[in-house]
């Protein structure tokens, strides 16, 4: 808490320093809510639950010259979630760039992405520089994220680091459940847009994460995607080798992905798009692990599967209808990889063995008036029946409604 108070205030001293012909700023409110069946085990009574999430986001940028630049963001959120209510603010974007003929450096809490968008991928504290040459763009970063809001920084690499995770903000005990764990991230990247003459895209990673807590689990990610775009087509094909550390223990882990899109040759602009992403489990003989990213993300609108040993097969329709009315239809199956690590809904006591665990429908309507206003409003059902984990488990079901309002 000092350190960020520390950080807005030279922040502030700063602005207040500047040029007021360079200066540009803003307003983002984003809403957020949503009502159905939670799919947890925890919930026997099946009873639908209602959770609520709104952050207010104002932000500011100032120019000097043509070469550098100071973007703030900062947000207060509110959330309710199971029959409680919470509040936290939280410094977003915060960053300064300097452009250099050929490089590029930035320092302050930015958004860094792995090549495939699921190991690494959100807000991190510290630096990075890029240097552009013929052969791409290197880049060199190193991260901390100690000081990021837990809940935004999504960190769950381990029990205790779920717990927390889950845990209500306490005022009365701001630093333990506040703060994300403390580790160190730190990323080599390589990008070309135009390999073998422009008609391939490539971008490698090699990172590191470092535990800087005590719980001893490191691991180290060799990542790699590409795109080859055909018209009216786009190919994508990705996979990370992970090395992971744990109590001594040293195994190896992987994933992989493989996407399509279609263009399709309507009136109106439409895409059909699939997906499929497999990640390891424990092996048998327990020479491979789960694979275990550093930030949680969750496959689906409804069941919301989480990545280390599952596997998930998606098929996607968009379309835009009318200048300002898009549709959007999808059919998501899921997989678990092995009988140990996925442990959500619809795995209970009862269940014995099976490795698919059903299908998901899920549709959602988007309506874009103006620039700076959308709303979209989805709705889909989870179908165990279409799997063999336990296919006689309910449906669960879920009611999305997004909203988000931009002032300039």
């Amino acid at each position: 808490m000092k350190q960020i108070t520390v950080l807005l205030f030279c922040l502030l001293l700063l602005n207040l320093s500047l040029p007021l012909w360079a200066k540009d700023w803003g307003l983002v409110l984003e809403q957020s809510g949503s009502y159905g069946e939670s799919g947890s085990s925890s919930q026997p009574d099946r009873m639908p639950l209602a959770e609520y999430i709104g952050i207010l986001i104002p932000r500011f940028s100032h120019l000097w010259g043509d070469n550098r630049e100071l973007y703030i963001s900062a947000g207060l959120n509110v959330e309710y979630k199971n029959e409680n209510w919470g509040f936290a603010p939280e410094l977003l974007r915060t960053e300064f760039t300097w452009v250099l003929s050929s490089a590029e450096v930035k320092a302050g809490r930015m958004h860094y992405s792995d090549p495939l968008g699921f190991i690494a991928e959100g807000l991190f504290d510290g630096g990075r520089i890029s240097y552009i040459t013929d052969l791409g763009t290197f880049s060199l970063g190193i991260w901390y994220t100690g000081l990021l809001y837990n809940r935004r920084a999504s960190i769950t690499m381990t029990g205790n680091e779920l717990e927390a995770y889950n845990a209500k903000l306490d005022y009365s005990d701001f630093s333990n459940t506040y703060f994300a764990p403390s580790r160190l991230l730190s990323a080599l990247d390589w990008e070309h847009p135009g390999l073998m003459r422009g008609l391939l895209r490539g971008r490698l990673s090699l990172m590191g994460q470092f535990d800087l807590s005590g719980e001893e689990l490191h691991s180290q990610y060799l990542t790699g995607k590409f795109s080859l775009p055909v018209n009216p087509f786009q190919f994508d094909i990705g996979g990370s080798l992970a090395l992971i550390q744990y109590s001594e223990e040293m195994n190896i882990a992987y994933a992989a992905e493989l996407a399509a899109f279609w263009i399709m040759p309507f009136s109106f602009p439409s895409r059909l798009s699939f997906l499929g992403r497999y990640s390891s489990g424990v092996s048998e003989n327990r020479t491979t692990m789960a694979f275990l990213p550093l930030t949680a993300i969750f496959q689906g609108s409804v069941l919301e599967v989480s990545i280390p040993g599952t596997s998930m097969i998606s098929l996607e329709y968009i379309a835009r209808l009318q200048r300002t009315v898009s549709l959007g239809l999808s059919s998501s199956y899921f997989i678990r990889n092995d009988l140990y690590t996925y442990s959500g809904y619809p795995i209970s006591a009862e269940t014995d063995g099976g490795h698919f665990l059903g299908n998901e429908f899920f549709g959602r309507f988007y309506w874009n008036p103006f620039t700076d206003l959308t709303l979209n409003l989805g709705a889909g059902i989870f179908l165990p029946s279409l799997g063999n984990v336990s296919p006689d488990a309910d449906n669960i079901w879920r009611l999305n409604l997004n909203f988000i309002l931009s002032i300039r």
